[in-house]
């Protein structure tokens, strides 16, 4: 499948580069009987445009999407559902100064070794402009996922650079440009603005949870959720860690408090972020990433050219100082398709499991 295809049951083959014609998606193995119509994916591809403030790239694209197939008088028919997103505001010319050169911290180098070319405008196929379609196959996974089960996704920021974003509120994360859990983002605003000053860039971590997750998702070994978590994270553009639950602060925890205790009337905590033996407890699913700063930067760096030798490169174009400001949404998605396909087919195996004694409550 040549690493374009996401899912076993729940299946996503994303197609597209960055300034070609379009970009989209093919979702195989929706259950039919849904209803969706292209407002239903709007609002996610909205939250996740480009253009939405001064701190993300300025590239107008109005990232609309169609419906191609799969969908019958409003309903999902249960055959392949074909998203399509057309590219209007490609500005090609800002990167004919790189068709020789590798940018630093890009996928240029290896693409070019592996593939033996490769497309230089905007990135090509590596572009985070391909997260649009994640985006949008999301979108239907977690409609389902909320009329099955009741789940609910959502991403915040907490932390933008070396600057630590305190949690306040879920209510502020939409009313701000950072998706920060803080109702004044003054100080983000300067920074990031010191930051397109400067020519450089920065990184950010990014918190994303899901509540109402039903209790036995995911397979033992191998396909353990929290596995296929980590392996959906860690293919978002610019991820370079990915924790679930405590994650690196489990190092410092002892196990009489690490273990997250189980009463009659719930867990007393959830260190565990949702999975034990990677199979979903109820819990919130808890995920934290860290995403690394933004290659595309205007300061002069060290790089080679297709021959070997040494060269200056400069990166043009309209760039986002910091990718992890649009990855909430995007986060969100993956997330959602993670569950999507663990659910269907825990459903195929697991459907006529009957349980003598219920789930107990997933937190006190």
């Amino acid at each position: 499948m040549s690493g374009n295809t996401f899912g076993t049951l729940f299946c996503v083959t994303n197609f597209g580069e960055s300034h070609g014609p379009a970009i989209g998606c093919v979702i195989d193995g929706c259950p039919p009987g849904m209803l969706l119509s292209e407002s239903d994916i709007q609002a996610d591809l909205d939250r996740r445009r480009p253009g939405t403030s001064r701190h993300v790239t300025q590239r107008n694209e109005p990232d609309a999407v169609e419906i191609l197939s799969g969908v019958y008088e409003g309903r999902t028919t249960g055959t392949p559902i074909g998203l399509l997103i057309r590219n209007q505001d490609q500005r090609s010319k800002d990167y004919g100064d790189i068709l020789q050169t590798f940018r630093p911290g890009h996928a240029d180098y290896a693409y070019w070794h592996k593939y033996g070319l490769r497309d230089p405008r905007g990135g090509g196929r590596s572009s985070a402009r391909l997260t649009a379609p994640t985006v949008a196959a999301g979108a239907v996974a977690r409609k389902w996922l909320a009329e099955k089960y009741g789940t609910q996704l959502r991403a915040c920021m907490t932390q933008l650079g070396e600057l630590e974003i305190p949690f306040e509120a879920w209510e502020h994360v939409p009313n701000n440009p950072f998706f920060a859990p803080v109702q004044d983002v003054a100080r983000f605003e300067d920074y990031m603005d010191a930051l397109r000053k400067a020519g450089d860039s920065c990184g950010a971590r990014i918190r994303v949870q899901a509540t109402g997750v039903p209790v036995g998702l995911g397979e033992p070994l191998y396909d353990k959720l929290d596995a296929d978590i980590a392996y959906a994270m860690m293919g978002l553009n610019a991820v370079k860690g990915v924790e679930i639950g405590a994650g690196f602060a489990s190092v410092a925890q002892r196990g009489t408090t690490h273990g997250d205790s189980l009463t009659p009337g719930g867990f007393r905590n959830n260190n565990a972020g949702g999975v034990l033996g990677g199979i979903s407890t109820g819990q919130d699913i808890e995920v934290s990433i860290a995403i690394k700063p933004t290659s595309s930067i205007i300061s002069p760096r060290e790089s080679i050219d297709i021959h070997g030798q040494s060269a200056e490169v400069i990166t043009k174009g309209r760039h986002d100082p910091c990718v992890g400001i649009r990855a909430a949404p995007i986060a969100e998605a993956l997330l959602a398709l993670v569950l999507m396909d663990h659910a269907l087919r825990h459903r195929a195996q697991c459907g006529d499991v009957v349980q003598s004694v219920p789930p107990i409550k997933a937190s006190l």
